[in-house]
């Protein structure tokens, strides 16, 4: 009865009493519900039977309108940007009430975290540019190339995909992934790589990386050798 009294000092109708009605008798029976609220349960079950109020109409309205916004912003944009491409096309429509329908429909701005790399103090060692640019080939297992590429996932946070490329078909011919950005995946990747290829030694083969410390740790150089 309490939170009656405090609904009634919001609300001018019964509007609001009859959506916790519908929202409560799951759990509670319709009776009792009426009772507390101090409403007609006759009355209650005359209003499911009343047409949408226009307010009510053009809330789905504009529920639509919203969700294709979202959608053709694959799921990005928030809000504010909704509320502007609304009123852009002729919608009169303020922002917190974009926000509370955004809630009902259970939608919001999913955003892609940028990557911040954690700094490194250490120097980087400089090593010889044997390949200087000159990505051509003539055949397989000439030169090849490997990197790290940053994966954000939404139950793992951040993880890393270490990869092997031939420069001559393209084609990834090793990789290995983690949660961890260390030495060990560059590693797997490479000796997946020299497997895959059929290759006993590494003799003549030019490798490209960046001077990141997994492809200058002396693991990774030793593999090299």
């Amino acid at each position: 009865k309490k939170s009656y009294h405090h609904i009634h000092e919001r609300v001018s109708n019964d509007t609001l009493i009859y959506e916790i009605i519908d929202k409560e008798r799951q759990e509670y029976p319709v009776r009792t519900l009426t009772n507390v609220l101090e409403v007609s349960k006759s009355t209650y079950y005359a209003s499911k039977n009343r047409c949408p109020s226009q307010r009510s109409q053009k809330n789905e309205q504009l529920k639509k309108e919203i969700l294709q916004n979202y959608e053709k912003s694959k799921r990005r944009y928030g809000a504010p940007k909704i509320t502007h491409q609304l009123i852009q096309s002729g919608w009169k429509v303020s922002l917190k009430r974009v926000q509370r329908l955004m809630r009902e429909l259970g939608i919001h701005s999913i955003i892609r975290k940028k990557y911040r790399p954690a700094s490194n103090h250490e120097k980087v060692e400089s090593r010889e540019n044997l390949l200087k640019q000159d990505f051509s080939t003539t055949s397989i297992n000439q030169k090849w190339s490997a990197d790290i590429t940053y994966i954000h996932t939404q139950k793992e946070g951040w993880t890393y995909l270490a990869s092997v490329m031939d420069l001559y078909s393209r084609k990834i011919i090793g990789y290995s992934y983690g949660k961890q950005m260390t030495t060990a995946i560059v590693v797997n990747a490479f000796q997946q790589a020299m497997q895959n290829q059929q290759l006993k030694d590494g003799k003549g083969l030019i490798l490209q990386t960046d001077l990141g410390t997994q492809y200058t740790s002396y693991e990774f150089e030793n593999l090299l050798l």
